[in-house]
């Protein structure tokens, strides 16, 4: 069921938490033997529950599955022994230790890769390899919060609030397994490893990088949108006589076939609303005039009326919803590993030649593989 892109490829992954491991089970379900190196007592997300799969955290149980578990203890000469002589026998190592861990103990990027020049070695700190906070620890609420996303998120007209999902951790699992991705494509044409440097930090300033655009072009704050969008009008949810409906008509196209579709066809040629420009000028008024019609009918005549005529609309679901849909179901997206047990995981979001990249496989028992490897 693996496609297999990366058969042959060894990664040692010392991650913690949800980034690390996140990038190590990317990997992983691309078919790379993933080595998974925990402190004696486990990684901490083990116990980050409730609710538990067969024991263990919901998240360790979704970003662990088919590694191989070994413990070591860095304070025994050697044990570290033994994880430098795995590493230099890997083709990438990944880490998201605390920030001067991998110093202490002589395994940071610069001693790793003078010593084993073909070594990719990713470094996934909190607040990045330079700068005056490369030092600090940090978790996702914090990186949010410092890094503007909590100030951008949420309705006008309520407190800012914390994006609901683990945005910056997964994300920035993601930049760094592109990141090795990379270095391994250069290994393979040089022989030259390289030391991937990724951040919390980082992956929190460039989901910000369009309101950041928008401030030092004008000098102001683009206000926080609810559903809609900072710089696209219409492009949000509208209150319909039985519940929200996303509308999302993002081009001038789009939007004509909107107005038709609401009866007001003559706001395609109208002055104000010609286009994106104007529109987004006049955005409280014409938002306004929009949910009075939308009011008036239910979301799901809306949604047929909108969608035959091509207009990307649809309903807000609950999680239960998503899970019921039978679009979802076809993806193959989620599995069910532990089959006695009712858990849904995820496989990875992308195929090869049709074949999603992802398995059954369950996680590891702490220090599971110790014998072995």
């Amino acid at each position: 069921m693996i496609p297999g892109v990366l058969n042959g490829v060894k990664v040692v992954e010392f991650g913690q938490n949800l980034a690390g491991p996140y990038c190590g089970q990317i990997l992983a379900f691309m078919g790379a033997e993933v080595i998974k190196v925990e402190k004696p007592e486990g990684d901490d997300a083990r116990k980050w529950g409730p609710p538990f799969i067969a024991g263990e955290g919901v998240n360790f149980v979704g970003l662990n599955r088919g590694k191989k578990s070994i413990t070591i203890d860095l304070n025994d000469s050697a044990q570290k022994r033994k994880l430098i002589d795995l590493i230099g026998s890997a083709d990438a190592f990944v880490h998201n230790l605390r920030a001067g861990v991998t110093e202490k103990f002589g395994i940071d990027g610069k001693t790793m890769t003078a010593q084993f020049p073909g070594l990719v070695y990713a470094d996934l700190s909190a607040f990045g390899h330079t700068g005056p906070w490369k030092m600090r620890p940090g978790y996702e609420p914090l990186i949010q919060a410092e890094a503007g996303l909590v100030s951008v998120n949420g309705d006008p007209s309520g407190p800012a609030s914390r994006i609901g999902v683990s945005i910056i951790d997964l994300s920035t699992g993601m930049w760094t397994a592109i990141g090795i991705l990379g270095a391994l494509l250069q290994k393979a044409r040089t022989g030259k490893g390289a030391i991937v440097s990724t951040s919390l930090f980082e992956s929190g300033l460039m989901w910000v990088s369009t309101h950041v655009a928008s401030f030092s072009t004008t000098g102001n704050v683009p206000p926080r949108q609810s559903t809609g969008h900072i710089t696209l009008t219409p492009y949000q949810a509208f209150e319909t006589s039985n519940g929200l409906l996303m509308v999302t008509p993002g081009n001038d196209r789009l939007w004509a076939k909107f107005a038709e579709v609401l009866g007001k066809a003559e706001w395609v040629t109208d002055p104000r609303f010609l286009t994106n420009k104007e529109r987004s000028a006049h955005r409280q008024m014409l938002l306004d005039m929009i949910g009075e019609i939308m009011k008036r009918d239910t979301k799901e005549n809306w949604a047929a009326k909108l969608q035959a005529v091509g207009v990307p609309c649809g309903p807000i679901n609950a999680i239960p919803e998503v899970v019921a849909l039978e679009h979802t179901k076809a993806l193959g997206m989620y599995l069910r590993p532990y089959g006695e047990l009712p858990s849904l995981l995820h496989a990875l979001p992308v195929s090869f030649d049709g074949q999603r990249a992802g398995f059954p496989a369950v996680v590891p028992k702490i220090g599971e593989h110790d014998g072995e490897i």
